[in-house]
């Protein structure tokens, strides 16, 4: 059995009770296979992939809230990521995406890289991601019912985001 079957089960966006315990506290775990078309050129996964890894598994987060249903405009207002060890071709990565913050329009997320290969966390990052009417001119805040959601959401694996 691979790495990959360890770790996760059919669903994109869970893993079975052997996640890695570096991502116990994730309610979404995005599982994403490295592309040899991904590397750079010295044969590491190129550091613009991971921020389109996070955009997959943040759309993965609000699926898993409802919240991403088409009718709903969020732009990014901010994103870093931090590289702690190259990652390499064949690799999955587990993604760990979790609210680190929750605004009144606004919201933190934060992601933990797992490497299956390496088994390690090889990066991190966060990003700010602003709610918009739907014209998308104006910031929307979050109703009660979403908030109330994502709060048991990371209640179900022990986080409590900032309010």
């Amino acid at each position: 059995m691979s790495a990959f079957e360890q770790h996760t089960n059919v669903n994109n966006n869970s893993v079975d009770d052997n996640r890695p315990s570096e991502l116990a506290h994730y309610p979404i775990i995005h599982q994403q296979p490295i592309h040899w078309g991904e590397m750079d050129a010295f044969n590491h996964l190129n550091n613009v992939v991971y921020y389109r890894y996070a955009e997959s598994a943040r759309i993965g987060y609000l699926q898993a809230l409802g919240m991403f249903d088409g009718s709903m405009v969020t732009v990014l207002a901010q994103s870093s990521c931090q590289y702690l060890r190259p990652v390499t071709y064949p690799d999955t990565l587990l993604l760990g995406v979790r609210c680190q913050h929750l605004g009144n329009t606004s919201i933190v997320m934060e992601y933990s890289y797992y490497s299956c290969a390496q088994e390690a966390i090889v990066a991190t990052a966060d990003a700010v991601i602003v709610r918009l009417d739907s014209d998308g001119k104006d910031k929307l805040p979050w109703s009660n019912e979403e908030r109330e959601r994502l709060l048991a959401l990371e209640a179900k694996f022990n986080h409590t985001p900032e309010l």
